[in-house]
């Protein structure tokens, strides 16, 4: 099997299936069918997949005009049928990992991704998981399913492994095709044959390991790495706070030292899918073991607690200008998690404005790539353009997202007060109607 599938991928007979057509998914289909292996994407979402076979991108990561050629050449198309994964020889699953509203993992999207995919795996195909999870899920929960579905045994009749997905939104250097790739089979064989599907399609190393669950481990360890970094300086920022020292210079100050520091920045709370979630997902895992996962819990509460001192923070520039909470009208600048994109998946931004609005203050915002965001089953408009007649009516605008084609220099000039939690005014002058984070 590994000699019959390392020629297919030589001679790209691979046909390749993507379960799941979103912020991983899709760009990983249309660099597989750029690379010249024919792709179907697998997503339950009617509207994704006409979207798709319209040659209609709706991602940010995708360049359109790629996909469209890709459809038009029939290198790409969508289903939402999973019979045809029978015809599939290299299976990528791609779906969502949430948390419950217990702050639990929520396997379920993987777990009935598979369950299909059982239905209809046939023998001499590789299967990944590229949705991030907890270390085990790939021997632990989707072996077995794929087992038991098909009557195929791992490593004899199919292969299975877990690459991790690194999708950055919105940054300009690193996208799918040129990130590294970090690839854990069950078994050498599958390991080595699933690493060379993926060389055959992408421009960054990649680094195989012995098993599925270090490349799970290693997945989390890069986010909880960020998460308890952020958690620090994050605390770092209330206390310098108190003591009236700016943080933020503090760190310009330590960036100096060529070595031993790398810099992280304050703000509202995270945002996005791994960062705020991934450290649940190994607390949650640890617990199995008996072991409490003391630091990383500790940086996850301070991060969650974020928006909520905003607020507070908020509170007190109003008092400072002789005004409440209560009826205060508050304008925040950013619902995207982060700047330049159009996605506010966990994006603390919403936090914010819930609790300033328990707060019964007056909030609007303004996004220039959302116009409006769906949160606890409420859609919320944003304006549609700001002016200085709009920032003067202001009591306070909030800057929760760093977008770097808002007018900053006008905002300065005729609001009242600016909280900036992102420290993207730091180099307008004057700037005494500002506060930082």
């Amino acid at each position: 099997m590994r000699e019959k599938l390392l020629k297919k991928i030589q001679e790209k007979t691979i046909r390749v299936g993507v379960v799941g057509l979103g912020y991983v998914g899709l760009p990983l289909a249309v660099e597989k069918a750029k690379a010249g292996f024919r792709t179907i994407g697998f997503d339950v979402q009617r509207e994704k997949v006409d979207m798709v076979n319209a040659g209609h991108n709706y991602i940010g990561d995708v360049v359109d005009s790629d996909l469209k050629n890709l459809v038009d050449k029939g290198m790409i198309s969508a289903t939402t049928d999973f019979s045809f994964i029978k015809e599939m020889d290299f299976i990528a699953i791609c779906v969502p990992t949430p948390l419950d509203k217990h702050q639990q993992p929520d396997i379920s999207y993987v777990q009935r991704s598979v369950e299909q995919i059982a239905c209809h795996l046939q023998k001499e195909t590789m299967v990944v998981l590229e949705s991030t999870t907890y270390p085990g899920t790939t021997e632990e929960l989707v072996k077995p399913i794929l087992e038991a579905g098909s009557g195929l045994r791992c490593g004899m009749d199919f292969y299975l492994g877990f690459s991790p997905e690194r999708v950055d939104p919105g940054n300009l250097i690193y996208k799918t095709k040129n990130t590294p790739k970090v690839v854990g089979g069950i078994g050498g064989n599958a390991t080595k044959v699933i690493a060379a599907m993926y060389r055959a399609v992408l421009d960054g190393d990649v680094f195989e390991v012995s098993s599925p669950a270090v490349a799970e481990m290693e997945k989390i360890l890069e986010n909880t790495y960020r998460n308890i970094n952020i958690g620090l300086v994050n605390e770092l920022a209330m206390l310098c706070e108190r003591m009236g020292i700016s943080l933020w210079e503090v760190i310009e100050a330590a960036k100096t030292k060529p070595y031993g520091f790398q810099a992280f920045y304050p703000g509202p709370g995270l945002g996005g899918h791994c960062i705020p979630l991934d450290p649940y997902y190994l607390s949650w895992k640890a617990r199995e073991y008996g072991f409490h996962t003391s630091m990383i819990e500790s940086s996850m509460m301070i991060n969650d607690r974020m928006p909520e001192y905003c607020v507070e923070r908020a509170g007190r520039i109003l008092n400072h200008h002789e005004k409440s909470l209560k009826n205060a009208r508050i304008l925040i600048l950013g619902v995207a998690y982060k700047q330049d994109i159009d996605d506010y998946r966990e994006s603390p931004a919403l936090r914010v404005i819930e609790a300033l609005r328990n707060e019964q203050a007056q909030v609007e915002y303004y996004d220039p790539y959302i116009c409006a965001y769906r949160y606890k089953g409420e859609t919320v408009k944003g304006l549609e353009t700001i002016s200085p007649a709009v920032i003067a009516s202001c009591d306070l605008v909030m800057i929760t997202t760093a977008h770097s084609n808002v007018d900053y220099a006008m905002i300065q000039r005729h609001a009242k007060a600016v909280f900036d939690t992102k420290n993207v005014m730091k180099d307008l002058k004057p700037r005494g109607n500002v506060e930082v984070l």
